[in-house]
């Protein structure tokens, strides 16, 4: 993939200074941790190492990443390392993607409790997939599955929802068959959504109850009980989205489409069509308009406050696994589903992966790390920016 002309750290470099200026008060630790690593990644005030091809010799130094899962540059590594050990993990099963979305009126109280209903947001998908497909008369099996935290519109706009990736079938309750569902067709969506409606709900008034919530600003009235058990029922009242896209075509489509969907952050450097003092240009697709490609201007302060946005809470894990798939009951229970679709185990040393190497822009033979390189021993012809905000504490 060809490098983009104008990447998320230009903006932070162009217009970081005004948008600390404007909204310095409302700025989060962790927002201003990704701020820093942005502009950084990949400069030489976070130093590098000199390659050197096997093959021709040509030598080349690299710039190290900043490693911050919420820059638009250090997704590819994490992502294909993640796909590897998923590979080892696929069944010979059709495999579903479905959608958990919930109503725009919940968006703000969200907001403010982030950690909570986040968390609220993937048990509340989980518990539901497993209680209707376990349920004999949709499925009457044991799933298992993993979950992917989206915050974000195409316009960067907050928009919570959890992708989750499920075979299509599971083990029976003794564990002693693998039952298939049936052919294009999962679980009924209108079930699911009730059932999550509900399930979000009540975790929702159990939060309220623990005193787990906080309600500033267009919220405050909601912590008054009478106007929070008003604001439940308005909840009950609408339909809730889940959405069920038709199943994959097979295991090596599965992968390729996880890639675009795992270790996504809120924008692509890819997207941003142009960055200036005053405005930045980027594309996007209008979904409620059958996918149509369209342009969007902001100031570079409105970009990055809408990027920011989707900053997650410290150490908040955005992917997890259910049922058969959660990481005390994977190992047998893969295994076992294995032997039930007789498919050969994998062996133990298949597990293991060579890092794969940058290949030499001049022979395409593989470069290998000949020297270590300081921060401060990097020279290099442009001037790097320093971030826009440095810590002193």
């Amino acid at each position: 993939m060809t490098r983009p002309p104008f990447e998320v750290a230009d903006i932070v470099r162009t217009a970081g200074l005004r948008f600390r200026q404007r909204y310095w008060r409302a700025l989060t630790w962790p927002q201003i941790k990704v701020l820093n690593a942005i502009v950084r990644c990949r400069t030489a005030a976070l130093g590098g190492h000199r390659d050197q091809c096997d093959r021709c010799g040509y030598q080349a130094v690299s710039f190290n990443s900043c490693r911050n899962r919420h820059c638009p540059k250090c997704q590819t590594n994490a992502r294909q390392k993640w796909l590897r050990r998923r590979q080892q993990e696929l069944l010979p099963a059709v495999y579903y993607h479905l959608v958990f979305s919930v109503p725009h009126a919940l968006v703000p109280l969200i907001w403010q409790n982030k950690k909570v209903l986040f968390s609220l947001l993937f048990e509340a998908t989980a518990a539901t997939l497993l209680e209707v497909a376990a349920d004999p008369k949709h499925l009457g099996a044991e799933i298992g599955f993993f979950g992917i935290l989206h915050t974000w519109g195409q316009i960067l706009q907050q928009h919570p929802h959890i992708h989750c990736v499920v075979p299509g079938g599971g083990l029976s309750p003794d564990h002693t068959r693998w039952i298939s569902s049936r052919s294009n067709f999962f679980l009924p969506v209108k079930v699911l959504s009730r059932v999550f409606r509900g399930k979000f709900c009540a975790g929702l008034r159990c939060a309220f109850g623990a005193d787990q919530l906080a309600f500033f600003g267009e919220c405050l009235a909601l912590a008054d009980e009478s106007n929070f058990n008003r604001f439940l029922r308005t909840l009950f009242q609408q339909d809730w989205v889940v959405y069920s896209k038709p199943p994959f075509g097979g295991a090596d489509h599965v992968l390729q489409y996880l890639a675009r969907y795992t270790h996504r952050v809120a924008i692509s450097n890819h997207r941003l069509l142009s960055v200036t003092e005053s405005e930045v240009r980027f594309r996007w697709k209008d979904y409620a308009n059958h996918s149509k490609k369209r342009t969007m201007t902001l100031t570079g302060e409105e970009f990055l406050r809408r990027f920011l946005q989707h900053v997650l809470p410290k150490g908040f894990p955005r992917i997890r696994y259910f049922g058969c798939l959660a990481n005390r009951k994977r190992g047998p229970l893969l295994q076992l589903s294995r032997l039930l679709l007789a498919v050969p185990l994998e062996p133990t040393s298949s597990t293991s992966v060579e890092p794969v190497l940058p290949k030499c822009p001049k022979c395409q033979g593989p470069m290998r790390i000949v020297e270590r390189l300081q921060a401060e021993a990097i020279h290099i012809t442009e001037r790097v920016s320093l971030p826009i905000v440095v810590d002193t504490s």
